[in-house]
This record gives C-alpha cells, sequence and structure tokens, in this order.
C-alpha cells in the first residue's frame, strides 16, 4: 500500500501538519453558530423549512468560488458519516441519515459547514497548531460569503441568534485540541479543568462535548460568547493555552529528568508494541501513539517526525481505516489492519 498517497487522499490540510507549538497543539478550531431568519431553529422547524436551508446552501455552494462540495448526509451511508466525524468535519450528534442534514466541505478538508445541526449553519475552521486567529480571519471571511447570500437571524441587541443561549451573541466558540500527557501522568486534569471553569472555558473529550480524552487529548473551548467580542474571546483563550502548553513542557521536562529510566523504558516499550503488534484496538492504539509522540517531542526518539504519529493518531479509527482499505471490516479485522497499518508505516519510516 502507498501510504504517503493514502494519507494524502484520505487526510485534511490541517492533520498533515503541526503548525505553531505542534508539540503540544494538534489543532485550532473556530465554529460560528447562524440561522436564517425566516426559518424555525432546526429543533422545532418542519421538515419543510429544514429543506428550504438545505436548499439555499446548495445554491451558495454552486456560486461559491471555493469549490465546496456539499454532502448530503441522507445519501452516504454510516461509514462515510462516521468519517467525517473522525476528521472533525461534523459533530457526532450531526452523523445521522437525515434528509435535512448536510454539510459544506473544502477541498483541503480545512472548512466545513453543518447544515441544520443544532443550528442551521455552523462554520467551522480548522488550522494546526495555535493558530487561532487565523481561523478567525478565514471563518469571518466565510461568514460574510453566507451573509451575502442568505438572510442570517441578527438582533442589533443581542447579536447571532442561535438555538442555544450561550452562544447568543457573536455565535463564536473557539477551541483548542491539546496532547497534555505531562499533565495527565502528574495528575493534574482535574486541576486544570477546574481553572477552566473558573476563567469561563471548558474542557472536554477527543470529539468535544460529551465525549472522553483519548491518548491524552484534549479540547479547551470557551463557555460563553454574549458579552464578548470576538477578539476578547480569541486573546482570553489563546493567553490561556499558552498558560498550559508552558505549564505541560514544564510537567514533561520535570517527569523526563526524575524518572528518566522508567519515563525511558515506556516509550521504547510503545514504539516496539507498534511496531510489531499483529492485533490492536483503537484506544490501546491512541495510548500508545501518544507515548510515542511525547518521545518524539522530548527527543527521545529523534528519527521519527511528530507529524507521521498525529497521522497515525487519526486514520487508525474505525471509519477512516474502512475508508483506506475499501472494504467494512468487523471489529477483530479492523484490529488486525490497524495494526498492520501502522507497522507499515513505522516500517517506511525506519528503511
Amino acid at each position: 500500500m502507498d501510504l504517503e498517497r493514502v494519507f494524502r487522499e484520505h487526510l485534511s490540510s490541517w492533520i498533515t501538519q503541526l503548525g505553531p507549538e505542534g508539540d503540544v497543539v494538534l489543532s485550532s478550531r473556530i465554529r460560528l453558530a447562524r440561522n436564517l431568519d425566516d426559518i424555525l431553529f432546526p429543533s422545532v422547524a418542519s421538515e419543510e423549512q429544514l429543506l428550504k436551508g438545505l436548499a439555499m446552501a446548495d445554491r451558495f455552494v454552486a456560486k461559491s468560488d471555493r469549490q465546496f462540495k456539499l454532502i448530503r448526509l441522507a445519501g452516504i451511508d454510516e461509514v462515510s458519516r462516521q468519517e467525517l466525524v473522525e476528521k472533525h468535519l461534523i459533530s457526532p450528534e450531526h452523523a445521522e441519515a437525515s434528509p435535512v442534514k448536510g454539510v459544506i466541505v473544502s477541498p483541503a478538508g480545512d472548512i466545513s459547514i453543518m447544515v441544520n445541526e443544532e443550528d442551521h449553519l455552523r462554520i467551522q475552521v480548522l488550522k494546526a497548531g495555535l493558530d487561532l486567529h487565523e481561523a478567525y480571519k478565514l471563518a469571518d471571511e466565510i461568514d460574510d460569503e453566507l451573509a451575502a447570500a442568505m438572510p442570517i437571524a441578527y438582533s442589533p441587541k443581542r447579536g447571532y441568534l442561535t438555538a442555544c443561549p450561550t452562544n447568543v451573541g457573536t455565535g463564536l466558540r473557539a477551541s483548542v485540541m491539546l496532547h497534555l500527557p505531562g499533565v495527565v501522568y502528574s495528575g493534574q486534569t482535574n486541576q486544570i479543568a477546574g481553572i477552566c471553569g473558573k476563567l469561563g472555558l471548558v474542557i472536554r473529550g477527543l470529539y468535544g462535548e460529551g465525549t472522553a480524552p483519548s491518548g491524552e487529548i484534549f479540547q479547551v473551548s470557551n463557555q460563553v460568547t454574549l458579552g464578548y467580542s470576538e477578539e476578547e474571546i480569541l486573546t482570553h483563550l489563546t493567553s490561556f493555552c499558552e498558560q498550559i502548553i508552558a505549564e505541560e513542557r514544564r510537567l514533561r521536562q520535570y517527569l523526563w529528568e526524575s524518572k528518566r529510566d522508567e519515563f525511558e523504558d515506556q516509550v521504547f516499550r510503545a514504539l516496539g508494541t507498534l511496531s510489531y503488534a499483529r492485533r490492536m484496538s483503537s484506544n490501546e492504539a491512541m495510548e500508545l501513539l501518544s507515548r510515542v509522540k511525547l518521545g518524539i517531542d522530548l527527543g527521545i526518539i529523534p528519527k521519527l517526525n511528530s507529524v507521521i504519529l498525529k497521522e497515525l493518531m487519526v486514520v487508525i479509527r474505525p471509519a477512516l481505516l474502512q475508508k483506506i482499505v475499501g472494504q467494512t471490516l468487523g471489529p477483530q479485522e479492523r484490529d488486525l489492519t490497524r495494526a498492520g497499518l501502522i507497522r507499515e508505516r513505522l516500517s517506511q519510516i525506519n528503511s
């Protein structure tokens, strides 16, 4: 299998790059919630109304110069819908075969617009590393283009009107995906979560609200938008993440210096398992990849590139794995295929 070609075809641009502070920050995401002013919110609108909104999105795509593609979720199979979730293009809640649901995606996979999720339109922009301001700049451009093509619900007093009251105002939810093994190993996860709550931020798992961390990966995002400007939200979150990054690096260095033999043993045991195992679940793979990525970032394994581990963390997930091999796989078959793909990728790098 030509894995270089496979990764290029299946992975979004933000996954194949490290970006600023890439040893700790995997990605930055901007999401803008928008609604149409002549249609009820999706939770109470009729199917006819929601189909009207979907038709507007279709016309927007047809006139756009960005080479967007509209995917109607009822027109693709379950594996394809889950693939969109695994690539962070749609939320887990949006991945259902409803005739009123769709998603607009860019060729590079860095932009998506969910149609008829909790809100009529949810613009998402993903960037590698800590790059919230650049992500917002692009999201703002898309927002202007949508506003020129559709009637967006806006109140001079309250700002953008959204289905959830916490999004009213700017409609902006900014989030940063962080790799925090130092925080986890040091037992400081609850402490960080407590600080987040006091600062009006929230920490969640790999796929956001309602999901658990995997591979020591967490998402930190703003909790409230009303009463704050976009710049204030972005600056506040960036500043907090910079503090987490500094603390994560300090904890990594402390663990490395104080428990070097134990730490090095764990890293190389993880690398050995990934290089030779014949069967592996996605949870086990995520934990082992997390450990090896940490070893790369600390310079323990200088030959490997950290972005390779970031890519593998995505392609080993169930739906993407089945897309890559081009067939439906049962759980045991996925475990075999996952282990084989990881072995092949690591052997190509080490050869």
